[in-house]
């Protein structure tokens, strides 16, 4: 139900840009007014999320840990799976952010003749690595169509990704990658009961999205071939900020950065945020110290309590009739006080 819900709101998303470009002929929305809308939703949705991230109270050490925590000298700690130093934890997320190293360590459980087995999930990690590395290098080359002239480390990643020249134009290889592993994701999320069990029609949108994207991007460099020179007197004109909708642009060009400014608007209220929140995660971000620091709450200020002695105090008549043991034995007994 989710994966057909967020099927239909990509399909619609597109039906959307067909009828305004082709029917209605709202170039200068499209072109000009939902990019830029796209941008400032962007930035101000990050910086928004990031501060309340930032601002959120962490009064205790919450590391996950999965090594040695140091303690006796005789005995060996781990520095990177439980740090308990700055650069332990510079470390640890480094390894984190650069090859995703939780996701490295996952395991699955299955069941085989009658025993419980755990198998590591390589699949996984090599799709999501691939996929993010090959999204970061496609988003890097876009950057020819906001420069003039363009950055001499944009060319050589695109000479590096057209290594492999089958035809003219040159076949991509981050194009090839970026499909496979967004289709694995998607097909995984589909076709395993447990990960289809917890999937949201979110995950799903995402997938779509970025798939819809990358396949119209796909469609104008191999078989629908639209005008370059007019795509970047565009994208110039919104760097610029002295915005120009050139005509004869094609629909699928339309298409393509409506699903680009989609994303853009989309990322800071969507699970995409975990690229900045890995950063702010007290659980990878603190070291392991707490054998040696002692850590006091900023927050623990004095208030005002009621003890056990307090209360026994309050009420130790009331208890001793009851029959409920005191600490501190009445001074006269109650027939006594009654009299």
């Amino acid at each position: 139900m989710g994966m057909k819900f967020a099927l239909n709101v990509v399909l619609g998303l597109a039906l959307f840009v067909i009828i305004g470009v082709k029917l209605l002929g709202l170039h200068y929305l499209f072109g000009v007014i939902i990019p830029y809308t796209a941008v400032t939703l962007f930035f101000l949705g990050f910086i928004y999320k990031v501060f309340m991230w930032a601002r959120s109270a962490v009064p205790f050490r919450i590391p996950t840990t999965t090594g040695q925590q140091r303690s006796f000298p005789w005995i060996k700690p781990s520095k990177i799976d439980s740090p308990y130093t700055k650069w332990g934890v510079v470390g640890r997320m480094a390894l984190e952010v650069l090859v995703f190293r939780s996701l490295f360590r996952n395991t699955k459980m299955l069941k085989r003749e009658g025993k419980i087995t755990y198998h590591w999930e390589k699949w996984l990690w090599l799709a999501a690595l691939a996929f993010h590395y090959a999204f970061i290098i496609i988003f890097i080359r876009h950057l020819r169509f906001f420069a003039d002239p363009v950055p001499g480390f944009v060319q050589f990643l695109e000479k590096a990704d057209s290594f492999f020249e089958m035809a003219l134009p040159g076949l991509l290889i981050t194009d090839v990658i970026v499909v496979a592993a967004a289709t694995y994701l998607l097909i995984r999320r589909i076709i395993i009961p447990q990960v289809k069990y917890v999937s949201l029609p979110a995950d799903y949108f995402a997938l779509f999205l970025i798939l819809a994207l990358v396949l119209t991007g796909i469609t104008m460099r191999y078989l629908w071939r639209v005008d370059v020179v007019k795509i970047k007197e565009l994208t110039m004109g919104l760097a610029t900020f002295h915005p120009v909708v050139p005509k004869g642009l094609s629909v699928i060009f339309y298409l393509h950065l409506f699903f680009v400014s989609t994303l853009f608007a989309y990322f800071p209220f969507s699970k995409l945020m975990h690229m900045p929140g890995v950063f702010l995660s007290p659980t990878r971000n603190l070291p392991n110290n707490n054998r040696m620091v002692r850590h006091v709450n900023p927050w623990d200020y004095p208030v005002k309590v009621h003890t056990y002695e307090d209360y026994e105090e309050e009420f130790r008549e009331k208890m001793v009739e009851a029959g409920i043991p005191v600490e501190k034995p009445l001074d006269k007994p109650v027939e006594q006080q009654e009299e």
